[in-house]
């Protein structure tokens, strides 16, 4: 593989783990990496608290929105090259299977949205999941893509969502 890459983060409501993956490759990956996200069943907005997270890592914010899914699938819209799902199995929620070509892998991060508890509770919950997503997705950022088979790249981003 090798040039320009197009990464789809899905989660269950596309209201923070993925919108927080697509910022973060948006801005570390750029030029070669443009990311998206959606949901299987969108919440409609983005997570205040998520939003947060970003500003403190001073990651633009502008544009982001919950979205469907749908969007990526649908005639004229981007190819896509890496879908990556960021729910958590462990937290009994349903994560978006993707049909298709793309490579796909499960990065699985506990959902900071179901988080009740104390302000520092919820606050940590999404500073957690954000530090796990920045670290992975560095992680991918650092995969000499052009340089590795399908088979040995698909092994290397699964890896990955075990970091």
């Amino acid at each position: 593989m090798h040039g320009r890459y197009n990464v789809l983060f899905l989660c269950t409501g596309n209201s923070a783990r993925s919108i927080m993956a697509e910022a973060i490759l948006n801005f570390r990956g750029r030029p070669a990496f443009t990311a998206y996200s959606g949901g299987s069943h969108p919440a409609g907005a983005v997570r205040p608290e998520a939003l947060r997270e970003l500003e403190r890592a001073h990651l633009p914010t502008t544009g982001l929105r919950s979205k469907s899914w749908d969007e990526f699938a649908k005639s004229g819209a981007p190819e896509l090259h890496f879908v990556f799902t960021v729910c958590d199995n462990a937290a009994q929620e349903v994560c978006p299977v993707w049909p298709g070509q793309p490579m796909t892998a499960h990065w699985g991060i506990p959902d900071p949205a179901a988080i009740t508890g104390s302000p520092d509770e919820v606050e940590r919950a999404f500073r957690e999941a954000f530090v796990t997503l920045d670290r992975r997705i560095s992680l991918f950022l650092a995969l000499p893509l052009s340089t590795l088979d399908k088979l040995a790249l698909k092994k290397a981003v699964d890896r990955i969502g075990q970091q």
